[in-house]
């Protein structure tokens, strides 16, 4: 990549992006106030929330939340940017991670009950999804020979016909992520549904804007992945980030919350059997 390709890389991550989820936030909300027969807020009430939050006064249980919710944010955003960089997906991946568990630290280290119970949650929703993102990676790798995004964009035809059931691997992991239903344990994204949010109990004011911009980045990333499966076609990709993200909030709106042994249980026995059959065929196809 040449200075103004890397330039313009970084200020999509860096900025168009989130906006982006911002505004696909608000469409969620506004959908699935629809499918419940709701009016909804508006389509920039995230971007409302986000300022309410930023102008709130700093107030905290302890100084080591502060720090966690920045290295969250710093990991979220150094994988967006690396992936627009085309980066290692081996490398995006543990940066990725190792942002989440931040989060979790930051909400281990108060004594709230809530807070202490979110963040195990958190933890084992992690251990739900991080192996699968793994299986999706050494997929891409058997297609490509390549670790590097720039392999995918390489290729003539889409990763999706290569790797349809990996991709359905990757939409389990997408839904964990998005803490929609039914593996919304840690906390979920419905203000109406909890009295406290589990891993977010103990994050207030600009510390929890924070962590929701963070997660908003992390988002960009999950779609980013999505993206790979269709990179042959601006069209072709658009169509499949949208019918995808439709999709999840069919499922969190027709699902309700199930318990960490069925989120764990549920995720493994069909992420490892779809990544199986497909690993298998692209390693001997």
């Amino acid at each position: 990549m040449n200075t103004i390709q890397i330039i313009m890389a970084l200020i999509a991550g860096l900025f168009l992006a989130p906006l982006a989820v911002g505004l696909i936030t608000g469409l969620d909300r506004r959908i699935t106030a629809r499918l419940q027969s709701r009016l909804g807020p508006p389509i920039l009430q995230p971007f409302y929330d986000i300022g309410k939050l930023l102008g709130k006064e700093a107030i905290l249980t302890n100084q080591w939340m502060a720090f966690c919710s920045l290295a969250y944010l710093a990991g979220a955003v150094i994988s967006v940017v690396l992936f627009f960089l085309q980066s290692d997906l081996l490398l995006i991946f543990f940066v990725q991670a190792i942002g989440s568990v931040f989060l979790v630290m930051g909400a281990l280290s108060v004594p709230s009950p809530y807070s202490q119970a979110g963040a195990n949650r958190e933890l084992l929703q992690i251990l739900a999804y991080e192996p699968l993102l793994i299986l999706v990676i050494v997929g891409i790798f058997l297609s490509t020979g390549s670790f590097k995004i720039g392999a995918v964009y390489a290729m003539d035809q889409p990763l999706l016909f290569k790797m349809p059931l990996l991709f359905l691997v990757l939409g389990i992991a997408l839904t964990i992520k998005l803490r929609k239903s039914p593996f919304d344990i840690s906390g979920s994204h419905h203000a109406h549904q909890e009295v406290v949010r589990g891993v977010y109990t103990e994050y207030s004011g600009p510390y929890l804007g924070i962590v929701e911009i963070a997660h908003w980045f992390e988002i960009v990333l999950f779609l980013c992945l999505i993206s790979l499966f269709w990179s042959t076609g601006v069209v072709g990709l658009v169509i499949l980030l949208g019918v995808t993200y439709f999709a999840e909030i069919l499922v969190d709106n027709t699902t309700s919350r199930m318990t960490w042994k069925w989120m764990i249980g549920s995720a493994w026995s069909m992420g490892l059997v779809f990544s199986l059959i497909n690993l298998l065929w692209l390693y001997y196809g």
